[in-house]
Formats: C-alpha cells, structure tokens, sequence
C-alpha cells in the first residue's frame, strides 16, 4: 500500500462512482420501501426492519442502533475496516487506483495523465500567446509587463473549436485525459471541442507547482468574462488559491501574511508591483479549505473586499469560516477598499508603498466582528445592551478557547457595562440548546436536536433531500447578513451543490466529516421530510422568510442608529429601500 494522504477530491470522485445501495445490498438483504430500501439492522439483533438506505441521498440510517453515514462509514462499521480501507475497497469497487498526496507514492498515481494534458494544454496557451497581438495589447492595456506574464505563465486560448482538440487524438487515452482535466467538452454526436476559446488563459497552480486547472479572460463580448475550469478530481474552487504557489516561491522564509483578493488581475498587478504575498479565491466564497491552505503558509491572513454592502457581506462569511481555524497565533483581520476600487486599480493609482500601508491598517477579527454586531443594536439603553451577548454568542462558539476569545469576553464587559458574573451568565443562557423537535414519521419517528431555526433547519432537510433545489437559491447576500444560528451551514451547503451539480448528500458530509458541522448535517439529513408536497415551492418559501428576517433585521440596525446619530446619505438611501421593500 502506498504512503501519504488520499486527496479529498479523490473521496468526492469515488463517492459519485459508487451505489450505496449495491454496497450495502451486497451484505443486507434490503426491500423497496418507496423512495428508500429497507432492512434489518445488521448493527442489533432487531426483528422488525428500521434500517433504512436512500439512493438520492447515498446515505444509510440504522434507526436500531443510531448509525448513520456514506458507503464509507458503512464499510468501517460493517466489515470493521479502518478509513483508507474502505476507501480501498470502494475504490476496488470501481475500478480505480487510490492516489496519495506525499509519502512513498509508489506507482505512477492515476490523475498523471489529466496533469500531463494540462501542462501540454500551458504550453499551448503560452506559445499562442506570442502570436496573437489582441491579446498582448489587452495586458499592455491593463498595465501588465512581459516579466509578470511570465511568472504567472499567462497564455492565450484562440478562437477556435479545436485548436487544442487537435493536440490530443483518440489513441492511447489522450483524448480521455484532456476531458478528465476539463479543457475539452464532449460533443453529443461523438468527438470534441476546446472549451477555452478567445481567452486570455491564467494557470491555476496546486502548491507543488503543477497546473490543476485554467482561468480564462474572454477578449470578447462574451457574457461570462471569466471562465474557470469545471471540478474535476484535480481541480477543486473551494480547495484551491491562484497565486499561492507563486507567492510560496517569492521567499524561502515563512510568509509574513497572505492578502486574499477575488480576481486573478489583483494577485497579477500587486506581483508586478512587488507585494508578492497575494492569493485570489476563484469565483467563490472562502471555504475552511481555504484557511487550511493559508495557515500552512502563514500564520496571518488578510481578506481584502470592496467597502460597499456586498464587499462587507462577503467579509462576514470569510469571518465565519475563519473563527474555528483563528486560534494559537494565528490572525485573521479585513481591509476595505475604497469606492470604485480593486487591488489591480489601486495599487497601479496609488503604489506599492501606500498600498502596504493600508494593509497594515486592516481591521483585526474581534473589531471587525463586534462592530457589525453593534450595528444590530443601541448601546445607548439597557435593551439593547442586553442583545449583545446573545448575538456574540453563536460565534464565540466557534472560537476555542485563548486569547482572542478573552480578548472579546473582556471588550463585551465594557461594552454591555456588565460584570463579568453577569456577562457569563447571560453567554451561557444564550448558549442553551434549542428545543428538541419530535418527528412522528411512524417506524423512523424519533427525537432529534437540530441546530438553527424552523426555516433554515428545513431548507437543509430538502436541499440533502434534493440538491438541485441550490440553483433557485437567490438573495443570498441579503440573507447573509442575518444572524440566525445554522446560517452559514445553509449557504455553505447552497454553493457546495451550486458548484456540484452533480454532487450528493454523502459527498457533502463526508466533506466534513469529524467536524460538529459534519455531526449537524448528519442529524438532520436522518430526520424524515416534514414535506410531501413542492419542495422547490418550500424551499423558495423558506429563503424568502429568511430574507424578510435579514431586512428587518437590518432596518431595525439602522433605526437604532438614527436614534444616536444622523445617518450618512448612504444610511438613509439604504433605510428608504428596505422600507421600501418591506411595505412593497
């Protein structure tokens, strides 16, 4: 067996391969029982069945003995396999090879060929772009100098159907690798086509230096102005950082700190200009994988928005991933650029020098997080005081314990004037579990805590149930910024299936699994579908009652605050729209 870690991406492949019903078949005879199979636990020695195997889900829940999980914990649990066991054993299911990360890897591992397309795919790019002057002229435009376009290995991607299928033919599987590593789409009829075309081509490099996948820059009208390549078991938007490796490369010291930007031209700009420490997210929101990748580099990140409601509402979500991973010396904080601005458009305005500086200025985590909590409500009476440590405490929750949490503890005792009896008191008040909820679904009818409200516990339950609901999803930023327990879960698991569309309950979870995110979703993908009805219908129903919860939430914000000051014309335009919207 070779060494090193299985790659995450290589479970979510192997999961999309396998039935669990078939797996589960194999050793428990298992009967039709509507959308499920049923059978008897083989966990107890039960005589009637409550062992229950849902294919949309991919999931087993053994109501006997209180198991429940993938393929994967079925086979630790049933056949008392260890993880990479199981795993083995799928994967031999499947007709796969296991692939490891580091380690004595042994045998040539099975994404090779995919890695070999995609840096002939480099090449390509980087030798087109050499000879297409609309392209060059598109980077002398931007500001962008030869030296920067080699460091990134910026290419072109001309206008043509198989300008690239070409260098991959049928024979020997070529072919197969370049659709594997998502740089040809398959036609219906049979054959391929290039699925970069008229793009300015930026590789997106894992943090051993190999290209995993492409960002494309159209140079035309082309609505969709950046195109990424599609997940593939090398390439993950949720798992990777463009720039990462080359700011790895910048020093053979550690990082000082790693500035997070959203565009591939930000990280591009502010290397040319000499701040080499920045990585953009790809199109998506910061993950958990995303803090991983950085606290391996650094131990300071900074996430850097645009200064306008949406920049802040993606500020918000960064700050919630980040709580569980903050903690020893490691250091989270937040800048906000000023009106009309990117990284690319302000450092080429105002240099490398002034940039720095507002880098050094970014807002720490604990200001940044109670400030927008302030804004949630009046300090100035007794009543608003007293929300404050219920609104602190869902997410001094995620923090383990230390300095930082001591550091918030100790700013909400100035702030709510309590002592610190009081203050503790009032925390672990807020703290209480929610009720527990009882289920009368006949044989599978039991009692279960979940976390967060009615609408946001039910949104989970169907979009588990029916992942291809995240595509209504709509409003998301709004609903972002209320503060409801359970509420990042939702929209995390919204963008997983979002940018999955072909994903299942069971990848999700095993995604986190070993997490009390993981043990949550797992509690309340065994409850049974409160529904029976439209579950797009429900589904749209509960995001709009959270919407109507976050405008409320936040005219109330900016009511309290017109009690203590005027409000800024920005306030009061943003107050008059949601009043607006409110009695519309």
């Amino acid at each position: 067996m070779a060494g090193g870690r299985i790659p995450d991406s290589f479970i979510h492949d192997l999961l999309s391969r396998t039935d669990i019903v078939e797996v589960v078949g194999s050793r428990v005879e298992l009967k039709r029982a509507g959308r499920e199979f049923k059978g008897l636990s083989p966990f107890t020695n039960e005589k009637s069945p409550s062992f229950f195997v849902n294919p949309a889900k991919q999931m087993f829940f053994d109501f006997s003995s209180g198991k429940n999980g993938t393929a994967i914990t079925f086979l630790m649990e049933n056949d008392r396999l260890s993880f990479v066991e199981a795993v083995e054993e799928l994967a031999k299911r499947a007709g796969v090879e296991v692939p490891r990360e580091g380690g004595n890897e042994g045998p040539r591992l099975v994404l090779d060929g995919p890695l070999d397309a995609l840096a002939v795919a480099e090449k390509f790019y980087r030798s087109q772009l050499k000879t297409h002057p609309p392209a060059i002229d598109y980077l002398k435009q931007r500001g962008l100098d030869g030296d920067t376009a080699k460091l990134f290995n910026i290419g072109f991607a001309p206008e043509s159907w198989d300008a690239l299928t070409r260098l991959f033919p049928e024979t020997d599987g070529q072919r197969q690798h370049a659709l594997d590593a998502g740089l040809l789409i398959e036609r219906d009829g049979g054959g391929a086509y290039d699925r970069f075309r008229n793009r300015v081509m930026f590789p997106i490099r894992d943090t051993r230096g190999r290209t995993i996948g492409f960002g494309g820059r159209t140079l035309a009208n082309d609505p969709a102005k950046y195109l990424n390549s599609p997940e593939t078991p090398l390439f993950h938007k949720g798992r990777n950082l463009f720039g990462l490796f080359e700011a790895k490369q910048s020093t053979k010291a550690e990082l000082p700190y790693l500035l997070v930007v959203e565009g591939y031209m930000d990280v591009v700009m502010l290397a040319q200009h000499g701040i080499r420490n920045a990585v953009a997210t790809l199109g998506t929101a910061t993950t958990r994988e995303h803090l991983t990748l950085l606290f391996k580099s650094t131990r300071r990140a900074v996430f850097c928005f645009d200064g306008d409601r949406a920049g802040r509402s993606a500020a918000w979500r960064a700050l919630e991933q980040a709580l569980p991973e903050v903690f020893d010396d490691r250091e989270c904080r937040f800048m906000f650029l000023p009106d009309g601005h990117d990284p690319d458009s302000l450092v080429q305005e105002i240099g490398a020098d002034a940039f720095r500086a507002l880098i050094d200025k970014a807002q720490p985590l604990s200001d940044f997080l109670l400030d927008e909590l302030l804004k949630q409500v009046n300090l100035a009476n007794r009543e608003g005081r007293a929300r404050l440590p219920g609104l602190a405490r869902p997410h001094l929750d995620k923090l383990r314990d230390g300095a930082l949490r001591t550091l918030i503890v100790d700013r909400l005792l100035t702030l709510t004037r309590m002592q610190r009896d009081d203050l503790e008191a009032a925390l672990a008040a807020a703290g209480k579990a929610a009720p527990t909820t009882t289920d009368s679904g006949g044989e599978r009818g039991r009692r279960v805590e979940t976390p967060g409200s009615k609408p946001v516990r039910i949104a989970l339950q169907l979009l588990l149930e029916a992942p291809a609901l995240a595509a209504r999803a709509e409003h998301l930023g709004q609903i972002a910024m209320l503060n409801q327990p359970g509420l990042d879960i939702l929209l995390d698991t919204i963008e997983f299936f979002s940018e999955n569309p072909e994903a299942h309950a069971a990848q999700w979870l095993e995604m986190n699994r070993g997490s009390a995110r993981g043990a949550a979703l797992t509690r309340i993908s065994a409850m049974p579908l409160p529904i029976t009805g439209d579950l797009g219908a429900e589904f749209t129903d509960c995001l709009s009652l959270l919407r109507k919860r976050a405008v409320r939430e936040r005219q109330q914000a900016l009511l309290d605050l017109a009690r203590d000051r005027e409000l800024a014309p920005a306030e009061q335009a943003e107050l008059m729209a949601l009043m607006a919207e409110r009695t519309g």
